[in-house]
C-alpha cells in the first residue's frame, strides 16, 4: 500500500462534473484506491463516496492505494487532480 498527498487546486474542488472524471480514472486501474479526508477515508471509485468528503478547492486529501497498479494509479490520479480537472 502507498499514500500520496495532493491538494486540490481547480475551482470547484471535487465536486459533480470533476468527481466523475476523478472516479472513472480511478476505476481504469485494477488496485483497491481510497481517499482520505480529516480521519475519514471512502472508496475512490465511488461517486457518493467521494461527494460526500465536500473537498472545495485548497483541499489536501490523501491517496491510498493497494494493488499490482498501485503506482500508476497514484500517479494518474496526483496527475488529474494538480494539472487536468475539467471544471
Amino acid at each position: 500500500m502507498i499514500t500520496r498527498e495532493v491538494t486540490v487546486t481547480n475551482s470547484v474542488g471535487l465536486h459533480a462534473r470533476p468527481a466523475t472524471f476523478f472516479i472513472q480514472k480511478a476505476n481504469s486501474y485494477k488496485s483497491s484506491i481510497w481517499v482520505e479526508k480529516d480521519e475519514r477515508r471512502v472508496n475512490a471509485k465511488s461517486l457518493l463516496g467521494v461527494l460526500s468528503m465536500g473537498i472545495v478547492s485548497g483541499t489536501t486529501v490523501n491517496l491510498l492505494a493497494d494493488g499490482s497498479d498501485e503506482n500508476e494509479a497514484l500517479d494518474g490520479l496526483v496527475d488529474l487532480i494538480e494539472n487536468g480537472m475539467p471544471e
